[in-house]
Formats: C-alpha cells, sequence, structure tokens
C-alpha cells in the first residue's frame, strides 16, 4: 500500500483514519479539504482544482481523503487501495454534529484556515443522501478500475478497528 485513497460520506471518519493510517505507515497524508477550500468556503476554481489533483497523485506514496466527484475517476485510478466507507448515514449524521460541535468557531486540523466548521440542512441532506445519490457513483469507478485496485469497504465501527489493528500488528511485524 503506497497510494491510498479514503472516501465516503461526511462525518463517516474519513480525515482520522488518514491520520491513524499515516502514523502507523510512515505516508504523507493529503486532506483534500484542507487544499480545495480556501479561507471563507470559497471553493478553487474546477481547472486549478483538477490541475492540483493531478500533482498531487504524481507523489510515489501517499492517503489522500475525500470525495470531489469531478477528481474520483483521476484519483482512483492512481491509488493502489481504495478504502471506502459505507456506515449508516445515522452514524455520519451524528459524528458530523458532534464534530460541529467540538470544531464550532474553529477551522478543524484539516480543512483550510478561515473556513470554521458549519453544519447546516445542505450538509445534511449530503450525508443524508449520499448511499443514493454518491455512491453509486462511486461503485461506478471502482467497477471501471476492475481489479487493479485493492477495495477495503468499511461498514461498521468494528471495520474501521480492525483495519486499523491489521496495521498496527503489520508495522510491528505480526501481520
Amino acid at each position: 500500500m503506497q497510494k491510498v485513497l479514503i472516501i465516503g460520506s461526511g462525518g463517516a471518519g474519513k480525515s482520522s483514519l488518514a491520520r491513524q493510517l499515516g502514523e502507523l505507515l510512515g505516508i504523507e497524508v493529503i486532506h483534500l479539504d484542507k487544499l480545495f477550500w480556501r479561507s471563507g468556503w470559497v471553493e478553487t476554481p474546477r481547472d486549478e482544482w483538477k490541475a492540483t489533483v493531478a500533482e498531487l497523485i504524481k507523489g510515489d506514496r501517499w492517503i489522500m481523503d475525500g470525495n470531489y466527484g469531478g477528481t474520483i475517476e483521476m484519483r482512483v485510478n492512481a491509488a493502489d487501495t481504495v478504502i471506502l466507507f459505507d456506515l449508516p448515514r445515522t452514524v455520519c449524521v451524528y459524528r458530523a454534529v458532534k464534530r460541529w460541535i467540538a470544531y464550532r468557531r474553529v477551522s478543524r486540523p484539516d480543512i483550510a484556515e478561515g473556513c470554521e466548521e458549519k453544519f447546516d440542512l445542505e450538509f445534511l441532506r449530503w450525508i443524508w443522501n449520499y448511499p443514493k445519490r454518491s455512491l453509486p457513483k462511486i461503485e461506478y469507478v471502482l467497477a471501471k478500475a476492475g481489479n487493479e485496485k485493492k477495495v477495503i469497504r468499511l461498514r461498521s465501527r468494528e471495520d474501521v478497528s480492525q483495519l486499523i489493528e491489521s496495521f498496527r500488528g503489520s508495522t510491528t511485524g505480526e501481520r
């Protein structure tokens, strides 16, 4: 595992898992939210964003978390491993609310400076509709990539814990 893409619904735990795996594996973590958003939640222009992602995926080793449908195919093609969070939406909503409470009035470490944590109806709808709107597109891209990619689908908190433990074991030679 040299190039790991972590995708899934908002509130699923992508950034937290990326940080943990980055520490365990000694691989640079790239939080796409930190690069895409500019102060005040201003989006990076589409052409500039695609060029940024094209440069990022050229790296030899990385763990990258974030969705961004416009570049998902490019990132899946560059990755050797895709970790897909497929948690129940109630869990994702709960975690997003918890994160909002924890980071209210400040920028969290995996988001651009000047982007205070927010939780609004639009974000709630995106999380709630993720299984029907976004997930099928991701599954299509993964199917197109075929068996070239290792895909790890996390459907529960237990799956996440087991994945982390498997890497803890591999870094100490127990795997």
